[in-house]
């Protein structure tokens, strides 16, 4: 028979062992990744592979960072796909009445982040579902998109925009990823650093606890729909840079990623639990699978399986510790 004293102990061992998995876990997995790929392919380690998973990442990392302000206030966004088409539209209609690549971008973030403020009064104010509002928005902006297109893919006849996608600031350093690790340097500051990210937390861990704080519900369940919208404006250019045209028709799906990415990287469906670091260790995972099965030479369409069962697994990991604490 155990004392009361070892079983604390154990108990106390136990917990820390939890928080522990919990928190580092996911970084272990994407090791654990790293380590089968190197001897599954030889390729895996080249130089210019490891750069070309970055770059693949950057696009749905910057959706994923802006989703994850979303997730933590206990909401979801839907439309970043669809923002991310009417971006890459909106860009090259500015470009081909001004020729500015400045303003082309501006006006893409700028109506991107309007969109997202609509889809975050129509949550906070009227208290409509997010999922609801968001499907909703996502078919409506995408039909914006071709009817500002024409429904037409429209070539950029601007090299200088294409480096956005496309140059290097050094020779292993592509704007993209810099982009990237630039947004997550911003995302972490306001997630963990500032007043607002301790509201976003609070919001999505008890409304009500919130409400009764003082916590302006409003404004910080519209400023995260706002983040989102903008982040989708940005990886809108990225996209747009990359394949040098204005598509009406791309990002279809990127939500996804992106949802998915959050929760492989520890954030709730609940709201009030997620970390930025975690939630790029997820996009990475994310990259990582669908390099690997390339590599190996499996069928794309299994990598949409995968993605699928890790999201599932994810979800049920997360409803098995919510209910431990519970």
């Amino acid at each position: 028979m155990k004392s009361e004293k070892e079983k604390l102990i154990l108990g106390m061992d136990q917990h820390e062992l939890n928080m522990f998995m919990k928190r580092y876990g996911i970084v272990f997995v994407m090791l654990g990744m790293f380590v089968i790929l190197i001897f599954a392919s030889p390729n895996f380690l080249k130089t210019n592979n490891l750069i070309n998973i970055l770059v693949s990442v950057s696009i749905n990392g910057v959706l994923a960072l802006g989703m994850v302000f979303v997730i933590t206030a206990g909401g979801i966004d839907l439309s970043i796909g669809a923002m991310l088409a009417l971006a890459s539209t909106t860009i090259g209609v500015v470009l081909s009445l001004t020729g500015s690549n400045m303003l082309a971008c501006i006006a893409a973030i700028v109506i991107c982040g309007l969109l997202g403020l609509v889809n975050g009064i129509l949550v906070a104010k009227f208290n409509m579902f997010p999922f609801v509002v968001t499907l909703a928005s996502q078919l409506v902006i995408r039909g914006l998109g071709y009817m500002i297109s024409g429904g037409y893919s429209v070539a950029l006849a601007n090299p200088t925009f294409s480096q956005i996608g496309l140059g290097k600031l050094f020779p292993l350093m592509p704007y993209p990823v810099i982009i990237l690790l630039v947004v997550f340097i911003i995302s972490y500051v306001l997630l963990h650093m500032t007043k607002f990210g301790r509201y976003v937390y609070a919001v999505g861990g008890n409304i009500n606890a919130a409400t009764a704080s003082g916590v302006n519900i409003f404004w910080t369940r519209t400023t995260t729909f706002v983040i989102s919208g903008i982040f989708a404006g940005i990886a809108g250019i990225l996209m747009t840079a990359k394949i040098n045209a204005a598509q009406p028709n791309i990002g279809v799906g990127y939500e996804t990623d992106a949802i998915a990415a959050c929760v492989i990287g520890g954030a709730s469906f609940a709201g009030g639990v997620s970390t930025i670091p975690g939630t790029l260790v997820g996009i990475v995972i994310i990259g990582l699978i669908y390099n690997g099965m390339n590599l190996i030479g499996i069928e794309s369409y299994y990598q949409t399986i995968v993605k699928g069962l890790l999201i599932i697994g994810a979800v049920m990991l997360d409803m098995t510790i919510n209910k431990k604490r519970g």
